[in-house]
Formats: structure tokens, C-alpha cells, sequence
């Protein structure tokens, strides 16, 4: 089994970010200190093993809709980020955009960079972007993205289930017509989440009517305007909307409450990843958690387990969910 940093940090006492600094000739380590990691990094065979120092995690932008508008990934990113520090490497933020002059060439460097491993945020990705990766000479794992047909592992949402068991939720309150708020930008969570909504809807042999779905943006504000602009078309309304995200519902629920159309008493909503203006609302909103910060450390975990053991089995890691329940659904029976 290779050597890695953590059994040079038992051996010499120093922390594993010490240890990476050092290996890497940083400041901010002594030079006793410095001499004393080289010397147990060479007796235990770490010297000849060293090659990948950091873990590039990659912001994948096709649009960048969801991405900019969506708090949801901070979280996610202090957990990848923390969990290197605690392995002793260092984490590099890589923005890559697809249609960027550069695309190819910026795509080009980080697979071939033969000193870092990646982390592919691919919230935004579609299935044709991956090909140029799956040529990487570095080990890469995905995040928020993971398909059968991937060449290597991923981490992700366990999207359709959760969905489709909030829809569910809804339907054991007594709700029949049961709407659903759709991001414009139809990433994959997003279509994974749809058919849990279709799933639950079928199961319970409701009908799902297309005048009940209405697009949004995935801003708070422009999914505020365009519920707006929908409003004005005095639609008929379904006791009760699903969101793609809590970014939708709560601005569905700002235009709907503008119309003087309260929530829960006249229309119920549930958003979906369970950000903190999910709290602070009011009404407080029912939504689904998503473990974020630990979905960033998974995929570290999983990255370094690459690192340091070559596992060549491809390893789909599916995260649950927790439901949330609040203040915006009302029960009908």
C-alpha cells in the first residue's frame, strides 16, 4: 500500500497541512522542522510516491444560471475544502466556462496536469461534456453529477427519491392538483427531480396537468417576476406547487402572496435543498435537505482513497435526503 501523508504525520507528530507544506517547500515551515518530515518521508518510501500535491476543484459554468444564483454550493465547497486541509492538500478553485474562447485549452491543461487531482463540479454539466475528461491523466471525481455510463466516480443528490417522496407528502395531506414550479434550465438534477414528481403523481393515479407546470427562472428575484408576469394571466391554481429549488418557491411564494394568495391557507409549497432563507420566511417554508458540506467531503474522501489505494472500481455515491416539514403546506384532510 503506498505511503501517504497522514501515516508521516503519526510518525513525526506534525499535521498533515504541515506535512503538505513542507513537501511542497512553502513558507511558514522551519527548517528543523522541514528536514526532520523529509527524512521520515524518505525512510517510509513517500519521497518516490510524491507527484499529486492539490485537488483542483472545477466551478463548471454552461450558463451559469445555477451556479451564481444558488447559494446551495458554498456549503458544499467549505466541506471539499476542509476535508483537504485535513488530508494536508492544498485546494485550488478552478473556474471553467463552456463557452469561453479558451474552453479547450483551459480543459486541456487541467487533465493533463499530472500534479493535481480533480474535483468536477457538474451541477451544470450535460452528458457531452465529460467526454474531453474521460481522456484525464490525473484521478477526477465528480460532484452533484454522477451517471451510469461515467468513467469515473461521482458523488450526487439522491434527487428522484426525494422528490418524489415530497410529492407524496403532499398527497397524504389530501392534495390532488399538485403543480410543479420547473427551472428553466433543465439540468440533470432538475429532470431527475421531475420524474420523482411524475412517479409519486402516477403511483397515486393523479392526473398530471400541463397547466400546473410553470417555468422559472432560478433566481429568487426572477423566478419572483416571472411568477409575476404569470399571475397577471389569472391563471386556475392547484392547491399546492413542488419547486426544483428553494430559490424558485421562495420566489413564487413573494408574487403569489403579492396577489394576495396565501400560503398555506390557498396554495401549499415545498422548495428543495433547505437553504437558510428556508428558516426566515414566513411562512417558513417545507423543504428537502441536502447534506452539502459532507457531499464535499465524500467526494475528497472518495478522491484520496484514489490517491492512495488506485481503487479502480467506479463507485456511484448517492446521498439522502432529510424532509423538512414547515409552515407552508396545509392539510387538506
Amino acid at each position: 500500500m503506498k505511503v501517504n501523508i497522514k501515516q508521516i504525520s503519526e510518525q513525526t507528530g506534525f499535521s498533515p497541512a504541515t506535512i503538505s507544506n513542507a513537501l511542497n517547500h512553502k513558507r511558514g515551515v522551519n527548517k528543523e522542522t522541514a528536514e526532520t518530515i523529509f527524512k521520515v518521508a524518505k525512510e517510509l518510501g513517500y519521497i518516490t510516491d510524491i507527484g499529486i500535491t492539490k485537488v483542483k476543484f472545477i466551478l463548471y459554468r454552461r450558463n451559469g444560471q445555477i451556479l451564481d444564483d444558488t447559494p446551495f454550493f458554498t456549503q458544499m465547497i467549505n466541506g471539499a475544502e476542509r476535508a483537504c486541509m485535513d488530508a494536508g492538500y492544498e485546494m485550488m478553485m478552478v473556474h471553467v466556462d463552456r463557452f469561453s474562447p479558451d474552453y479547450e485549452e483551459q480543459v486541456e491543461a487541467l487533465i493533463n496536469d499530472s500534479s493535481s487531482a480533480l474535483v468536477l463540479l457538474g451541477t451544470e454539466v450535460i452528458g457531452e461534456d465529460l467526454k474531453p475528461f474521460h481522456d484525464s491523466k490525473c484521478p477526477i471525481i465528480t460532484l452533484d453529477y454522477c451517471t451510469g455510463d461515467m468513467k469515473f466516480s461521482g458523488v450526487a443528490i439522491n434527487n428522484e427519491d426525494s422528490f418524489f417522496l415530497a410529492t407524496k407528502y403532499l398527497i397524504d395531506q389530501g392534495h390532488t392538483d399538485i403543480g410543479y414550479l420547473s427551472g428553466k434550465f433543465r439540468i440533470r438534477a432538475f429532470r431527475l427531480r421531475n420524474r420523482g414528481y411524475q412517479k409519486a403523481m402516477n403511483t397515486a393515479a393523479l392526473t398530471i396537468k400541463p397547466e400546473f407546470r410553470v417555468p422559472l427562472s432560478t433566481s429568487m428575484e426572477s423566478a419572483y417576476q416571472d411568477m409575476m408576469a404569470y399571475l397577471k394571466t389569472s391563471p386556475k391554481l392547484p392547491t399546492a406547487y413542488i419547486a426544483d429549488n428553494d430559490m424558485i418557491a421562495l420566489g413564487a411564494m413573494r408574487a403569489l402572496q403579492e396577489h394576495r394568495i396565501r400560503i398555506p391557507e390557498d396554495v401549499s409549497i415545498i422548495g428543495f435543498d433547505d437553504l437558510p432563507y428556508s428558516e426566515i420566511c414566513s411562512p417558513r417554508l417545507t423543504s428537502i435537505r441536502v447534506p452539502k458540506q459532507e457531499m464535499g467531503k465524500l467526494a475528497i474522501e472518495k478522491l484520496i482513497s484514489i490517491l492512495n489505494n488506485g481503487d479502480a472500481i467506479k463507485t456511484k455515491i448517492e446521498v439522502s435526503t432529510d424532509f423538512i416539514i414547515r409552515d407552508s403546506v396545509r392539510k387538506l384532510k
